[in-house]
């Protein structure tokens, strides 16, 4: 049987650098797939759509809301065919009702342990509407190696520079943050993998840099603790969301190879100066994420924040606005308010205003969204800030004997030379 899964494209940030990473969820699932199944990968991003290869069964994974449209569509172009399609992945369980009406089947949840009766239902020709396990979580000790040889490396390069690979050490999150969809899709509780299974993993990744995509590593400081022990014969680089700022974890991080980290940058206290501080002092580098238009802050307040990011030294920053998506509790209490004004998801994109903020009109919070960009990259521009963070992670990766297999890449591009140039 010839399955042909596909990462539908979206309309990328205006102003931001783009480049694109290879999709984590699509080869997650695929690793769920049963053996007699052949999986062909399409990344519409990067590629066009084949919709008259000679294919079996066809499924679309979506992550992001910007996605939904461009899937269906998709999905509306094989049915037409005849093919069956089915959905999965964290857009498509939180725009269900809508998929299913492009879909022959959707599936909620996580697909481990799962995969081998949908196959089944499909040879039979039983193939069910919905396959609901929400509320079914796997053991998270059968979760295993994503099957990252589904991806067609060459076309995951920006500027001559190899992408980071994605990999996850955990899944859940104790938080229910106000914007955030992930107590909806994983549930409140946080499930760590066994460190020797995530180890498992990390011996299958021939990329030595990384983003290890954890909604939060900061939720087991023990189990934190232990797998950056025993991450650091790895010799990795990696980035990731919020690590906890101990001062042993922020030593072992950086034996393990951290090169930066996101945090959430929410005001202008002396607790993230002093800890954006804590983590360049142990030489990781740090990138702000900004939600603007929250209902406590003002036009001076986004201002003032702005300000004290440059004072703070973060060596990138990332600025949103706040996208309301359906399942969490911002777009619970906007929906109640008769708030958002705009439904059409493609603009669902975290820099479009799509409601009405609370101290100042939609068109001025997105001009706000525009200084906070241009205002923060004024100096420096959002690429020559990732320049030297990828200059200071080379350095590293001189020192320890791992940056050798990337040379040859970096000497295609006049970027890649520049790069080496400047760490000779």
């Amino acid at each position: 049987m010839k399955f042909q899964l596909i990462f539908p494209k979206w309309r990328k940030l205006e102003g931001q650098t783009t480049f694109n990473l290879p999709p984590h969820g699509a080869a997650v699932f695929a690793a769920t797939i049963p053996d007699y199944v052949e999986v062909e990968f399409i990344d519409q991003n990067l590629e066009e759509m084949r919709y008259d290869d000679d294919v079996d069964f066809v499924g679309i994974s979506m992550l992001l809301t910007t996605q939904i449209k461009s899937g269906w569509a998709i999905a509306d172009e094989y049915r037409k065919r005849g093919k069956k399609v089915i959905f999965g992945g964290i857009s498509t369980m939180l725009h269900a009702e809508e998929t299913m009406l492009h879909a022959d089947a959707v599936f909620l949840g996580e697909a481990e342990g799962h995969m081998e009766q949908v196959f089944n239902d499909f040879r039979n020709g039983q193939l069910k509407k919905i396959y609901n396990h929400m509320n079914d979580l796997p053991p998270i000790e059968i979760v295993g190696p994503a099957r990252r040889e589904i991806y067609k490396r060459d076309l995951y390069y920006h500027k001559g520079v190899q992408m980071v690979d994605l990999f996850h050490a955990s899944r859940g999150c104790k938080y229910s943050c106000y914007p955030c969809a992930v107590s909806y899709l994983g549930g409140r509780q946080f499930r760590p993998r066994p460190i020797d299974k995530a180890i498992e993993e990390l011996e299958t990744i021939d990329n030595n840099r990384l983003f290890i995509v954890d909604n939060s590593l900061a939720q087991d400081t023990q189990w934190e603790k232990d797998l950056f022990k025993e991450m650091i014969p790895f010799k990795k680089k990696w980035m990731s969301h919020t690590i906890e700022d101990k001062p042993e974890v922020l030593d072992l991080a950086a034996q393990a190879g951290a090169w930066y980290v996101y945090q959430a940058v929410f005001d202008t206290s002396d607790y993230i100066r002093e800890r954006v501080k804590r983590y360049h002092d142990y030489g990781i580098g740090v990138e702000g994420t900004i939600l603007l238009g929250l209902d406590n802050q003002t036009e001076d307040d986004i201002k003032r924040l702005v300000d004290f990011l440059l004072e703070i030294d973060l060596d990138l920053a990332e600025f949103t606005v706040l996208a309301p998506f359906p399942h969490t509790k911002a777009y619970t209490d906007l929906v109640k308010q008769n708030r958002i004004f705009n439904k059409n998801w493609d603009d669902y994109n975290a820099g479009q205003v799509v409601y009405n903020p609370k101290h100042m009109s939609a068109e001025r919070l997105q001009e706000l969204y525009h200084y906070a960009w241009d205002t923060f990259y004024k100096d420096e521009t959002q690429e020559e800030k990732m320049f030297k963070l990828l200059k200071q992670v080379v350095s590293r990766e001189v020192e320890d004997g791992t940056f050798r297999k990337r040379r040859k890449d970096l000497s295609k591009t006049s970027f890649g030379k520049n790069v080496i140039n400047k760490i000779a």
